[in-house]
């Protein structure tokens, strides 16, 4: 019995299910990918860094994410996985150890005008079931008060097949919250006719001042003189209240103008289908402007904007109705829905809070729930996208953000990173593309891509922790303790550009003068103001034409993925004229979208085949080998070069190649410096937009608008996606464009930007109603030594002020 007292002191072998502890990665070769091979830990924070362009989202998004969301589609029913995008397998050889991947990104949400932040997440709904059951009168179930949902009234008979055919009258009735005057959108529309027409002068005198409509066009101007209604001799103002009607109201009909049959309509209804039911953006320049000074969006006068009907506005909770809810600051309504007292509804009202404080708790207090969803940020569209997760019950998932600290000032930097830890506590994988040394410093493990961008890049120059990166030599390691300092003297400005009594979103009837020959940074808080100072006064204001402001904006660029930076810049445009003044031919020759196309990928140089419910397949053109032209085009050259040759070629070799010989082409060479100036050299011209990354289409943009001339340009956070390392050469930049007679204007957090402004604005104190005002201006030294504002704390502590 002497042993029976001893145990086993041998610690209990793992559980097999316990060993899966990374995700492995085998072979990657995703856009710029070489041969990728990778473990990352599971249930840790690890942050993926490297230039812009070295081949992070292809990797997290392109590769991981996309390879995880298309398993998921795959476990459900053919039937359902037809209404699914199809998504391609990643190149990749093996994936391991993949979990369920929930991808928190950058993209704008949808701009309908019926989508707002409370539609995007559950809030509206919530609050709509609240006044469902409290609202006083009551008017109905939640769909009252959906500013989505119409209010509906049928009645007929209907025939029930059943034994013996029975037929029996039937009603059926829906009370739903859209305002039936402007169908819930909050705005109408009204056509300036004085832009439209000339009243003085007969339609057959040129009244018409609308683009494209000719004299001489069956379509336009002689179907209006030639069709029987109208005089086309007589002044439009001379027109009888009849005519008038016909020419403004008319309903469609058929009419015969010398013997071919048309349709007549009225001008406002035919503007409305040929102009309005456009997607703006994608309009002409010239078509754009003459619908944005023709169309005047108001506020809807029978529901004053709030997009809901009368008796939805009737029904109150604690003397507030849902409109009043929904435009209320989130932070104020958290509190009025924590003072609330029905124990009736105590899990509604809980969940309300706990949604509604998430908003805070992430940065987006100062937001409304009826702020429409297109007018977001991409920061603020990927925060709104966390509120739905940081309450969730889910473990063991995997988490992807890009970038979750753009347009977050220092301040709130700390607030995400606790988010992030949080998220990864829970026990789920948080994988993390960024650029800030703040959020850099708190991973678990970092990966290392580059070392260069586009071509130069796509390998994994490092991995393992923070402190091992410091001294890991990489191009990331070398900056992450960079510290730009302030500079010994600034430039004296050579004017002002008054704001008067600025009162847009938040403002407080703000004065400021923005100082003009310098570079000014106008900074604070997210939700301080910034936006609407400088995009609603400066932009919008009637001090834009004098000046010549040029805005660089966050929002995205518009394009296929037959667009490439040749095309979006202009490029191509010179560069073909210069291959067919070189061969004697036509210049659509050498357009991949035009006669030059190879006719079987259409100038695509892949084929997309749609498999149904299976993921779509894109091969390489085997007819043009994926060079996207007809044969008998790449005969022709330029330099030695053929076209396709040419839009193979990065930003820098092609500035060489268009600067001087044979293929000098001086308008396509200013093209290619103005790419390389903003940090674009390595860009292939012929690679498709839809593989940019955030920060390389900002550039793209700003390289293109460089080119006009225009005395002011506005940049909204330029840094946006730039690596630790391109700030120092976009800083560079920043100063040549001020030391070149331009005034910059920059909305920026990062304080390397302030220390190097001659001149900051700071707004705040704090976000939305807290927000508003200008809290300082000067010198980045003064705000340092005075420390007054959340900015100059944080902008001290970065120089070691």
């Amino acid at each position: 019995m002497s042993g029976a007292g001893t145990t086993d002191e041998r610690p209990p072998a793992p559980h097999t299910a316990d060993s899966h502890e990374v995700i492995r990665v085998h072979g990657a070769r995703e856009n710029n990918l070489k041969d990728v091979s990778i473990d990352i830990p599971k249930r840790r924070l690890t942050v993926f860094t490297g230039v812009s362009g070295s081949g992070k989202s292809s990797l997290v998004f392109g590769t991981i994410a996309a390879e995880s969301q298309r398993l998921i589609n795959e476990t459900y029913s053919a039937f359902v996985q037809g209404f699914m995008p199809t998504l391609a397998r990643p190149e990749v050889d093996v994936l391991e150890g993949l979990t369920t991947a929930i991808i928190v990104d950058q993209q704008r949400m949808g701009s309908d005008p019926r989508s707002t932040v409370g539609t995007a997440t559950d809030a509206g709904a919530m609050l709509r079931v609240l006044f469902s059951r409290l609202g006083q009168p009551h008017i109905g179930p939640p769909g009252a008060f959906a500013f989505n949902v119409p209010s509906v009234r049928a009645s007929g008979a209907i025939t029930v097949e059943r034994g013996g055919k029975k037929t029996q009258k039937a009603t059926f009735t829906r009370t739903g919250g859209m305002c039936p005057r402007c169908e819930g959108r909050g705005t109408v529309t009204d056509i300036d006719l004085a832009q439209l027409y000339d009243d003085s002068k007969s339609i057959a005198g040129g009244a018409f001042t609308i683009p494209g409509w000719k004299s001489d066009s069956w379509w336009t101007v002689r179907l209006y003189a030639e069709s029987g209604f109208l005089d086309p001799d007589k002044p439009i103002r001379d027109f009888t209240e009849r005519e008038m009607r016909d020419f403004l109201h008319h309903e469609p009909v058929k009419v015969k103008v010398q013997g071919v049959n048309l349709t007549y309509e009225g001008l406002i209804p035919k503007i409305r289908k040929s102009f309005l039911a456009k997607d703006r953006e994608a309009m002409q320049p010239h078509i754009r402007a003459f619908v944005d000074r023709a169309v005047t969006f108001t506020a809807c006068p029978e529901c004053g904007g709030t997009r809901l009907s009368e008796a939805a506005r009737s029904s109150r909770v604690a003397g507030l109705n849902i409109a009043d809810c929904s435009a209320m600051q989130i932070s104020d309504l958290a509190e009025w829905v924590r003072g609330l007292d029905e124990p009736g509804l105590a899990p509604l009202l809980t969940a309300l809070e706990r949604t509604l404080d998430s908003f805070t708790e992430i940065g987006l207090g100062y937001l409304s729930l009826d702020r429409p969803a297109g007018t977001l940020s991409g920061g603020e569209a990927q925060r709104v996208k966390m509120v739905r997760h940081l309450g969730s019950a889910l473990t063991d998932v995997t988490y992807v953000f890009d970038e979750p600290t753009i347009g977050l000032h220092p301040h709130d930097i700390q607030r995400m990173n606790d988010l992030l830890l949080r998220l990864r506590d829970k026990g789920n994988t948080v994988l993390v593309v960024e650029h800030k040394p703040e959020t850099i410093a708190i991973a678990d493990h970092v990966v290392d891509l580059g070392p260069g961008a586009g071509t130069a890049g796509g390998t994994v120059c490092f991995e393992g922790t923070v402190e091992e990166l410091r001294s890991g030599g990489t191009l990331t390691g070398r900056h992450l303790d960079d510290r730009a300092a302030l500079k010994p003297s600034v430039r004296k400005p050579a004017g002002v550009l008054e704001v008067r009594g600025a009162g847009a979103n938040n403002l407080r009837d703000v004065d400021v003068d923005i100082p003009l020959g310098v570079l000014c940074v106008v900074t604070g808080v997210a939700g301080s103001g910034k936006s609407s100072l400088i995009h609603g006064s400066v932009v919008a204001g009637s001090a834009a034409a004098d000046h010549g402001v040029v805005a660089v904006d966050q929002s995205a660029i518009r394009g296929s993925r037959r667009s490439n930076p040749a095309t979006y810049t202009g490029l191509l445009d010179p560069v073909r004229k210069a291959f067919a003044k070189a061969n004697g031919v036509k210049p659509a020759l050498f357009s991949a979208n035009s006669e030059g196309a190879c006719p079987n990928c259409n100038g695509a140089g892949v084929i997309y085949t749609d498999l149904a419910m299976m993921a779509g397949v894109a091969t390489v053109c085997e007819e043009c080998e994926g060079k996207r032209f007809q044969a008998h085009v790449l005969e022709y050259r330029l330099g030695g070069r053929d076209i396709s040759e040419v839009l193979a070629m990065p930003v820098t070799e092609a500035a060489e190649f268009f600067g001087s010989g044979e293929a000098r082409t001086p308008a396509a060479h200013r093209v290619l410096q103005r790419l390389e100036q903003v940090g674009l050299g390595y860009l292939g011209l012929g690679q498709p937009l839809t593989t940019l990354s955030g920060g390389e289409r900002q550039r793209l943009k700003l390289a293109t608008h460089m080119g006009e001339k225009g005395g002011v340009y506005v940049l909204d956070e330029p840094t946006t996606g730039l690596h630790l390392a391109d700030v120092e050469h976009l800083l560079g930049l920043l100063d040549r464009l001020v030391d070149s007679g331009k005034s910059v204007i920059v909305i920026e957090h990062h304080q390397a930007v302030m220390a190097h402004a001659d001149w900051i604005i700071d707004l705040g104190p704090g976000a939305g109603h807290d927000g508003g005002r200008v809290v300082f201006e000067g010198t980045p030294a003064d705000l340092v030594a005075s420390r007054s504002t959340l900015t100059g704390e944080h902008l001290a502590a970065y120089v070691g002020g």
